[in-house]
């Protein structure tokens, strides 16, 4: 308690230079932050909120952001269950190779989207050997959602698992063990004793990885093609909107998407607050 009053002291007794540095991240947020959405809004209402909402009802937007609420919850769900599981791996067991896993998780921070589409075209292409063999099985991943999703895997590999690794580490493990010394099976143990540990943390991993499936653009654009009314997601849509020079089509389309990503961030973070979890 004592440290805690003594660190609010020193807060408030700030110095110039202390209030310099504070106005310089301010502005820096607010060029980065508030100035572009600030453009957006005002290139989308210049017309009035008429032309705004005609926009956001128009077909081609409904399909195109249909199409990246549908990618985006199949990459969340993926990687609830992979991403988890492999946090858990990395966390708990020692062998051969871990160094190497866990710095290859970092490796979707460093590659470029558009590699990663590529990529994926060149393992998966028609004229490829994987590509022909899933062809005879009827599935098609190059310039199709099959491809976009599996690009959006990669590149959102990272949220889950970085932010469910640390938490597992500071589990305490005595818990699990009284279960299991209960009789509690090692599914039990999980379930009722270490997931009320991860909640938190898994959704927060859950709302980084949907935000980003949802505002992800070239991946999806060099794998999926951009086909209007089939693989045109809504970041696609935006681009098509900007070459067309419809513009206030693409500013609407930028808001609608950006406010769905912080209201869900805003949401989880609230959520997280009223179960007592400290925000980062």
């Amino acid at each position: 308690m004592t440290a805690t009053t003594d660190s609010r002291a020193s807060l408030g007794r700030m110095g110039a230079g202390g209030w310099l540095l504070t106005m310089a991240v301010f502005a820096y947020l607010l060029i980065l932050i508030v100035g572009p959405v600030a453009g957006l809004a005002a290139g989308a209402f210049r017309s009035g909120i008429l032309p705004v909402l005609e926009a956001l009802a128009a077909p081609s937007f409904l399909t195109a952001f249909g199409l990246s609420l549908r990618i985006s919850f199949i990459v969340v769900a993926v990687q609830l269950v992979l991403g988890t599981l492999t946090a858990w791996v990395l966390a708990r067991h020692d062998f051969p190779g871990r160094a190497f896993l866990s710095n290859s998780i970092e490796v979707p921070f460093a590659v470029s989207p558009v590699v990663v589409g590529y990529m994926v075209l060149l393992l998966f292409g028609r004229n490829t050997l994987l590509g022909s063999l899933l062809l005879d099985l009827n599935i098609r991943v190059a310039f199709s959602v099959t491809g976009m999703t599996l690009a959006t895997i990669f590149v959102t590999l990272p949220f889950m698992i970085r932010e469910l690794v640390p938490v597992i580490r500071r589990l305490d493990p005595e818990k699990e063990q009284a279960a299991s010394t209960l009789g509690a099976s090692p599914w039990t143990t999980f379930v009722r004793v270490t997931l009320p540990s991860l909640w938190a943390a898994m959704m927060y991993g859950m709302t980084l990885t949907f935000a980003r499936s949802l505002g992800e653009f070239g991946a999806v654009l060099v794998v999926g093609g951009g086909i209007q009314g089939r693989t045109e997601t809504a970041t696609l849509y935006i681009f098509r909107s900007l070459e067309e020079r419809s513009y206030i089509e693409a500013y609407s389309a930028a808001l609608a998407l950006g406010l769905c990503s912080v209201v869900v961030v805003t949401a989880v973070d609230a959520w997280r607050r009223r179960q007592g979890v400290a925000p980062d």
